[in-house]
């Protein structure tokens, strides 16, 4: 069915956001910065309360840090319609809107059910989902005009971080994309276009970070802080990956990993731990839960690790060669260009450098010696080289234009 007209997305154009959590209190933060009027709603009791302290408190902040004016701050605070109601069928809070971006709960369910009950609520508006790991082509499935609907993931928290993500519908419109990457670009952010495959491009290049990571560990090699030394301080990662999960959450890395597992129909690359499934079943989350791979009880000993440049550059080697590998292999299978592959993993995980051109600098040839060696040592289709790879090493190409 083909979409109703409807107007151009511009500086005019009033945005809803469905959810007033942690993403969604961002995400409305960012638009109203944009100079647009926004409509944040969210029925669960005292969200949007929470929702419009935290927002005066951000814009408080850079008042106090002279990033802005507190004319500024105070606009754009008005800018936001707190609206403490249910989405229903019949009066809808959304009905001026003509971008309505959902920031629900991740689950399908109801995101299916949020989009469905927007479709009829709302007129013409464009319909966003800021899912991190679902198929926007499942949630746009229940459209009437799936093609009202367009993956718009933002990266937490919204306001710091310069990310998007923007992801079309199976066979969605080119015009559409473009149009959402001007917006976002219009807004201060970097977007980036990717394919509707699990894990989009971030959340699906950056799973060996943490699971060969997870895999070294298993094997005795090297301890949690051993293995963080080595990424920060021989690799120039900001965080180690034990020290990040416990940062994000264990439980919210696992549930990534296993959404990208499930959705790659159970490819071995991209196989949960067990040891991280133990760490979630035993409720050790990291910081939020004040103990995950390390502990942050008051007085607890911090880690040490064995400062030995040997056994950390293995480690660097092992976990590099992985990531490059699912960056070129993502590039393979078309999930996004190789230019915006680079620029997602530097500007979204604020990697030291963007995957390719560190394969690049390092050199096809030897990214390729380094898969093979591991997947004749073990034996596994985990480590299979991709074919981008394999054809790169052998013209000795690039996998970027040359500078």
């Amino acid at each position: 069915m083909a979409p109703p007209p409807r107007h151009p997305l511009d500086a005019s154009t009033v945005v809803g956001v469905v959810g007033a959590g942690a993403m969604g209190t961002g995400i409305a933060q960012v638009a109203s910065s944009a100079g647009h009027r926004v409509v944040l709603a969210d029925s669960m009791g005292g969200a949007v309360d929470r929702a419009r302290a935290s927002i005066v408190k951000a814009v408080a902040r850079d008042v106090e840090k002279k990033r802005m004016t507190s004319e500024a701050a105070d606009a754009l605070v008005s800018r936001i319609d707190f609206r403490a109601e249910p989405l229903d069928f019949e009066r809808s809070p959304y009905h001026r809107c003509g971008l309505v971006i959902e920031a629900i709960v991740e689950d399908l369910a109801a995101k299916r059910s949020v989009v469905q009950r927007l479709s009829i609520s709302t007129r013409d508006a464009l319909l966003a989902t800021n899912t991190s790991s679902l198929s926007v082509t499942a949630i746009a499935a229940a459209c009437p005009s799936p093609d009202r609907v367009i993956g718009l993931h933002f990266f937490n928290p919204p306001p710091l971080m310069p990310l998007v993500e923007v992801v079309p519908r199976a066979g969605g419109s080119a015009p559409l994309v473009e149009e959402c990457v001007q917006l976002m670009r219009a807004w201060g952010k970097v977007p980036v276009v990717a394919s509707d495959t699990p894990g989009f491009i971030v959340n699906r290049v950056a799973r060996p970070f943490y699971g060969e990571s997870i895999r070294i560990l298993e094997e005795g090699i090297a301890d949690c802080a051993t293995i963080d030394w080595a990424m920060r301080e021989l690799a120039g990662f900001r965080m180690g990956p034990f020290e990040l999960m416990d940062f994000i959450g264990n439980d919210v890395n696992y549930a990534v990993t296993r959404a990208v597992y499930d959705g790659m129909f159970n490819d071995p690359r991209y196989k949960p731990s067990i040891t991280q499934q133990r760490l979630v079943e035993a409720g050790r989350f990291g910081r939020k839960s004040g103990r995950g791979y390390y502990d942050y009880a008051s007085g607890a000993t911090a880690a040490e690790p064995t400062k030995d440049p040997a056994l950390g550059r293995q480690v660097v080697d092992r976990v590099l060669a992985m990531l490059m590998n699912e960056a070129i292999d993502a590039v393979y299978m078309r999930v996004a260009s190789p230019a915006d592959v680079d620029l997602a993993m530097t500007r979204g995980v604020n990697y030291p450098k963007g995957l390719l051109a560190w394969a690049d600098e390092l050199g096809a040839a030897v990214v390729l010696e380094r898969m093979e060696r591991l997947q004749a040592e073990f034996g596994e289709d985990r480590y299979r080289a991709s074919p981008l790879l394999k054809r790169t090493a052998r013209a000795s190409g690039r996998f970027l234009p040359s500078a």
